[in-house]
């Protein structure tokens, strides 16, 4: 398994071995220990599935608060994504800034994303899907995100706003600006 932290470093890109012969392929995603071993300990209680019919279709930016903190480890098994991970973690050195990554089918990468973080994605090919662990359960009342476009963050979208493919709920989050602080870092 290849082990590479990002411009963040709480946020790792790990790329695990894939086992191709005539049949197709074999890969561990997911090993407790081998995981731990790079930072990753869970648990995850919570596995989530997304497809998304077409290119241009972002999810996020979402967060869940206290008590449901949730860590992501994020995969995408079919087409590709542009994911990306907000620090939201007051006094955090790199509050308000970025990591990201292309996941894709092709290139097998997953994407750590610990609590304190805000996620979205942005599907760089039509029916894309994505599979990710939680490490706690989905809790409407814990939940916050943040609007896709904020002015303040300057996401690096990989799509024209005119081409974005938005739910409802997705189309009217609030601006981080005025947000009390959700979370805080502890070095």
């Amino acid at each position: 398994m290849q082990i590479e932290r990002l411009a963040i470093p709480a946020v790792i890109l790990l790329t695990p071995a894939k086992f191709t012969d005539q049949r197709g392929f074999f890969s561990e995603t997911w090993s407790q220990a081998r995981w731990a071993e790079a930072g990753i300990a869970g648990p995850f209680v919570q596995d989530n599935h997304s497809y998304s019919a077409a290119r241009g279709t972002i999810r996020g930016l979402h967060c869940q608060i206290a008590p449901a903190i949730q860590g992501k480890l994020v995969r995408c098994v079919r087409g590709a994504i542009w994911d990306v991970a907000v620090d939201l973690r007051s006094g955090s050195p790199s509050y308000g800034h970025h990591a990201s990554a292309v996941l894709s089918a092709e290139n097998w990468r997953q994407l750590w994303i610990p609590g304190g973080f805000l996620h979205g994605f942005c599907t760089l090919e039509p029916d894309t899907e994505v599979i990710y662990k939680v490490t706690a359960p989905y809790d409407r009342e814990a939940e916050r995100g943040v609007i896709w476009n904020d002015p303040d963050l300057a996401l690096p979208w990989p799509v024209a706003p005119a081409e974005a493919v938005l739910s409802e709920k997705d189309r009217v989050l609030p601006c981080l600006a005025g947000a009390e602080p959700w979370f805080h870092y502890t070095p």
